[in-house]
């Protein structure tokens, strides 16, 4: 059965068997790949577009803590500094705040009538491995205690192992769960081994009804690179122009420096364009970056950096 444009649903064929949706993608030249987003990050970015840029990143963020001692009165700081990151007007506030489902109904309170989405980590996060009802029930529960956004893990496992359609049914799953919230599908990069398998779990959760996909939960390393990023971006631009259907990206894990931010925008850019530089398409994930990219900006406007001990550090 041919692809059609990621419906989430195995269909029914003549013999009652289930069909899917083609999960096969091209093969990845490991050396072009790496070179390119090595390239791209040599880019020389004048100062009125690095200040755009820096801003812009601002606005793409999710400001994370996913820790073990997470309490109510640290989520709610991070809402407040996700509000409003810098006094100066200028800077946006960020686009989301992502927590353990646990402190969802937290964030969403702290957020009350701001344009700062919460986002929940589900689904057995960060390993994936608990039984599917248990991971949509964890779903389910998120989105009901207000979650805009769910992070769902693959099984990297049954990835590994050659198991694509249960991959994908998972995903259906659990995008169903969702409701009306958008779904991010973590694909662990760091643990896949080859930016062949990258190129294919981006296919499958793509097709699968994914409004996103990224690469790392933070907790692996390596997390985020530019070159992996840049195939998944790949996979983005490709599976538009056979759908018409636009998915959004999320690096996440390992970027902490706005020199970092500004070459990921510049791989947007040159795979997607323009219309994928906005938080509804593009996100960052961030737990350290904020405070660099807040110096960055001060040093812009006045020419000398300040001190990280001007800006929170929650």
């Amino acid at each position: 059965m041919a692809a059609e444009g990621g419906n989430g649903k195995g269909a029914a064929g003549p013999s009652g068997a289930r069909t899917y949706p083609d999960f096969s993608a091209p093969t990845v030249d490991k050396v072009m790949v790496e070179e390119r987003a090595a390239a791209l990050g040599k880019r020389s970015i004048k100062k009125e577009t690095k200040v755009a840029g820096l801003l812009l990143s601002i606005a793409m963020m999710d400001l994370t803590t996913l820790e073990g001692k997470d309490s109510p009165g640290k989520v709610t700081q991070l809402c407040q500094k996700a509000m409003r990151p810098h006094a100066s007007p200028e800077v946006p506030p960020c686009a989301a705040i992502c927590v353990y489902p646990k402190l969802v109904p937290v964030a969403k309170h702290a957020l009350a009538g701001s344009s700062v989405k919460v986002a929940s980590v589900a689904t057995a996060f960060p390993s994936g491995l608990s039984a599917l009802d248990v991971k949509l029930e964890d779903v389910r529960r998120a989105v009901a205690w207000g979650a805009d956004e769910i992070d769902m893990v693959i099984d990297r496992g049954a990835l590994l192992a050659g198991e694509k359609t249960r991959i994908f049914d998972e995903i259906a799953a659990t995008k169903e769960a969702c409701g009306q919230a958008h779904l991010k599908v973590i694909l662990e990069t760091g643990e896949l081994g080859t930016y062949d398998l990258v190129r294919e779990a981006s296919q499958i959760a793509m097709l699968a009804g994914a409004d996103f996909i990224k690469t790392s939960t933070g907790k692996v390393t390596p997390a985020a690179t530019p070159a992996v990023t840049l195939v998944m971006l790949e996979a983005i631009r490709d599976f538009f122009y056979a759908t018409g259907k636009r998915i959004g990206m999320k690096p996440a894990g390992g970027i902490r420096t706005a020199k970092q931010a500004l070459h990921y925008l510049v791989l947007v850019k040159e795979t997607l364009g323009d219309a994928w530089l906005t938080p509804d398409l593009f996100r960052l994930g961030a737990s350290t970056l904020l405070n660099d990219v807040l110096m960055q900006l001060e040093k812009e406007r006045t020419g000398a950096y300040q001190s990280g001990d001007s800006f929170s550090k929650d």
